[in-house]
This record gives structure tokens, C-alpha cells and sequence, in this order.
């Protein structure tokens, strides 16, 4: 078929890689050779040119990937950048793919489209429509989407319009969609059931902290646990932030956001786990009763924690989460979390670091990740570090005196809070896109989300 050539009214979109040029134009007329001959087309990733066609409609759109490496698959991001470069139209991919790269095409295109519009005023929608290929999994596309889309409307919502309550909601709704088991317990509630770290955290903010527990599944499946930070706003407390790093604290329950969508598409594919999400949801607020540097707080698992920083707070809130997920000795545990600007020093904003003692568990979820095109770097649990968290007066300080290796200590602190369960990973994420990239604006990112999600099914459906 030439590039003049539609089918049905559809416009073709050939993927290309650089070596795959000059074979690709031998096929194609004169003019078609031409007209990406002039345009310096070469392929490129990232690249992409509009062939006119005779009616003046776009004929085609070939796209660039850049030098084929053996080692890298088509990742979804190859086509998330596409549908803002092109005009209204329906398109589809001119040449088949597998299914599994057709369905991340697939989604990739989805993510692209994806706008935060709530508070503006709607603008025109677009008619850039792509014909899903015939090998794609529908359900899974959708799937995705609806995830994804759930994880980036969180993060993106300001504080005042998400709050500990609006939070906790937002994940009662995906319960009752699943017909899960779910319990909110707020406020001095959190008392009763031994979790006063979270109340303390939360007491000060003028809407009360709570726990979000939710329950799904077949009770006999291997137990899955998720546990997400939701620190709605982060003013860092008494040990208040500079206003400058208070401007993206809307961003501070990414870690929520994330474990609830993924949560979504676990229930959504009725993957064969027993699933629990556990989500402290909470914001660190300045007043008269906030929690002080140099209290001392008890917490679910009988360990005593010395505040050294109130700014150091996602992970006291997240240890009586732990705690309590650790209790049914599960057989995976796994926490999401905005935890610590170490983290972001060490790898940037685009890498999340991956905490676990789990050696086989950390190379799967690696190269998967690596698959999905939602990457994640394994950093160490460095014992030798351990004692940097003694306290003289608790069992142990939430912080360490050392400027050095933030992302480790927070990391062995919450292990602390891990005992029973066969397997815990933690996931530091940032959750943010701070520069415009192709089909990813600036704004929330639901990092981790996907990966996790291929890593679940990988685990539990072979």
C-alpha cells in the first residue's frame, strides 16, 4: 500500500527506524520520496512528517524511532507524543504489531491526549482518533487509561479541593465500583486503634487525618498488600518549608494516587491475588496542637519514634500502615512514596528508586519496568547505616543527623515496621513531571503505576 492509500477514510502512520528509511522510501512514489527528502525526514526519535496526499489531506504520517537498538522495545512513549503534532483526522497504524507492543502503542496514544482541565474553561476537543490495531487488548487499553487518568486527576488537584476527606473518598469510590471491603477510620479514632503517629501527624490541619482500608478479593490467593503516603499538603510543620518548596506539596500523596489506581487495575483484571490498600491519608499542618520536634510517638508496632524533623513526616505516617499491612504476613508487601528530595538528588525526577532485600523480586521488577517503559533503579538497603537512626530517649529517631544518604535512611526506617511479610518493596518516587516532554506535559506523572501493575500480573498469573 502507498502513502497516498486510506483505508476507509483512515490515515496511515508507519513507524520507522533509521535503517529502515531508505528501504521504506523504494516502496513509495515519487512524490512521497520527494516530499520527505526535502523535509530532511531521517527518522529520528521523536521525529514525525505529514505526507500531503492528492486531495490536500494528509496521505500519511511516518514517525520516527530513532536507531534500532535490540535491546529496547517499542515503548508506548513512541506514541504519546504523536497526537498533538498532527491534524484532525482518524489514523491508524499502517503495519501490524504484536499484541503486547500494539497495546502499549495503543495506550501510549490514550496518555498523550490526556488534559487537567477542571479549572479552566473547556476548550474545543480535539479529533485526533487513532483506529485501535487489531492485535491490541481493548480492555487492557481502556484499563490503563482509566488508571492513569484516576492517578495524574489526583495529583493534579490542589489541596484545597483535596483534602484528607476528599482523598479517602476518591478511594471509597473505587471500593464500592469493585465491590470491595473498605473502612475509613478518622481522627481520634486513629487513637483506639493504635495509630497514634498518623493522628499526630494530621491532628494540626483543620480536616481530620484518617486510614483508608480497603479489602478485595478471594481470601485463599496469595495476599498482595499496598500502601500509599497521602499527605494532601505538606507545609513541613513546625519545621516549615521554604515557600518555594511548598509550591508542589499538592504532590505530596502521589504515593496514594499511584497505589489506589494501581489497586484499580488489579481489581479492574481480577488479577487471582488477595488484595489489601491501605492508605493514611493526612495533612501536615501548622497550629497550636501540631506535633513538635522532640516528641516522642508510640506507634501500632510497640516501637517508640524520636521526631527529629516534622517535615520528615511521610514516613510516620506510612510505618503504622506497615504495621498494620505486616500483621497478615503477606505475601508481597509493597509501599509507594513521595518520601524524600535525596532520592530525587541521587536519580533525578524521572527515575524512582526501588528499596527491597527481595534480590529475584528486584531484577524482575527492573526488567519489567524497563519493558513498560516505566523505569525504576535499585538503591541499598545499607545496614551500615542502620545506627544513624538511634535515639537516646526512643527506639529510634525518624531522621538521621547525616546530610548523606536520605533515600537509605528513609527506607530503613520503614523496614523497621517490616517483620512478617515474605516480601516488601519501596517504591521513592516524585510523581511529578517538572519540564514539558512528548505526550507528558508538566504535572503529574503516576510513576510506577504500570510497572507494577506487569509485574503483579507476571507474579501471580503464570
Amino acid at each position: 500500500m502507498t502513502v497516498n492509500e486510506e483505508r476507509h477514510g483512515s490515515i496511515p502512520i508507519y513507524l520507522l527506524y533509521e535503517d529502515d528509511l531508505e528501504q521504506w522510501r523504494a516502496k513509495q512514489d515519487e512524490s512521497t520520496r520527494n516530499w520527505s527528502a526535502a523535509n530532511c525526514f531521517k527518522a529520528e526519535r521523536g521525529k514525525q512528517l505529514v505526507i500531503p496526499g492528492a486531495s490536500g489531506r494528509p496521505g500519511a504520517v511516518i514517525v520516527g524511532l530513532g536507531r534500532r537498538n535490540p535491546r529496547e522495545e517499542l515503548s508506548c512513549w513512541a506514541a504519546a507524543a504523536i497526537p498533538d503534532r498532527l491534524p484532525d483526522g482518524d489514523y491508524h497504524l499502517a503495519e501490524p504489531l504484536p499484541t503486547r507492543l500494539a497495546t502499549q502503542f495503543a495506550f501510549g496514544w490514550a496518555y498523550g491526549q490526556y488534559k487537567f482541565e477542571r479549572y479552566r474553561r473547556a476548550n474545543p476537543q480535539r479529533a485526533v482518533q487513532l483506529r485501535l490495531p487489531a492485535e491490541a487488548d481493548a480492555a487492557e487499553v481502556a484499563r490503563l487509561r482509566a488508571a492513569t487518568t484516576l492517578a495524574r486527576d489526583l495529583i493534579n488537584t490542589p489541596a484545597n479541593d483535596m483534602s484528607p476527606d476528599a482523598l479517602a473518598q476518591a478511594a471509597v469510590e473505587v471500593a464500592r465500583r469493585y465491590g470491595a471491603r473498605h473502612r475509613v477510620i478518622i481522627g481520634d479514632d486513629l487513637l483506639k486503634e493504635r495509630f497514634s503517629a498518623i493522628h499526630a501527624v494530621g491532628r494540626a490541619a483543620a480536616v481530620e487525618p484518617r486510614l483508608v482500608d480497603i479489602e478485595w478479593g478471594d481470601p485463599s490467593h496469595p495476599k498482595v498488600s499496598l500502601v500509599g503516603k497521602g499527605v494532601c499538603f505538606d507545609s513541613g510543620g513546625l519545621d516549615i518549608k521554604p515557600g518555594a518548596s511548598m509550591l508542589l506539596m499538592k504532590k505530596d500523596m502521589g504515593g496514594a494516587a499511584v497505589a489506589l489506581a494501581l489497586a484499580q487495575l488489579v481489581m479492574d483484571a481480577k488479577l487471582p491475588v488477595r488484595l489489601r490498600l491501605l492508605l493514611p491519608a493526612v495533612e501536615n499542618a501548622i497550629s497550636a496542637n501540631a506535633y513538635r520536634p522532640g516528641d516522642v510517638l508510640g506507634t501500632r508496632k510497640g516501637l517508640t519514634v524520636e521526631i527529629g524533623n516534622t517535615d520528615a513526616e511521610g514516613r510516620v505516617i506510612l510505618c503504622e500502615a506497615l504495621a498494620l499491612a505486616d500483621e497478615e504476613k503477606p505475601d508481597l508487601l509493597i509501599d509507594m512514596a513521595t518520601l524524600t528530595g535525596a532520592a530525587r538528588v541521587a536519580l533525578g525526577p524521572e527515575l524512582p528508586a526501588l528499596f527491597t532485600a527481595d534480590d529475584a523480586a528486584a531484577r524482575e521488577l527492573v526488567d519489567i519496568a524497563a519493558q513498560q517503559g516505566d523505569p525504576v533503579w535499585r538503591m541499598p538497603l545499607w545496614t551500615g547505616y542502620d545506627d544513624e537512626l538511634s535515639s537516646k530517649i526512643a527506639d529510634l529517631n525518624n531522621v538521621s543527623s547525616s546530610s548523606f544518604s536520605g533515600a537509605i535512611f528513609g527506607a530503613l526506617f520503614l523496614q523497621r515496621f517490616v517483620t512478617e511479610a515474605r516480601s516488601w518493596i519501596h517504591l521513592d518516587l516524585y510523581a511529578w513531571n517538572g519540564k514539558e516532554r512528548p505526550g507528558r506535559p508538566v504535572g503529574a506523572e503516576p510513576q510506577t503505576v504500570r510497572a507494577l501493575y506487569a509485574f503483579l500480573k507476571h507474579r501471580y498469573t503464570r
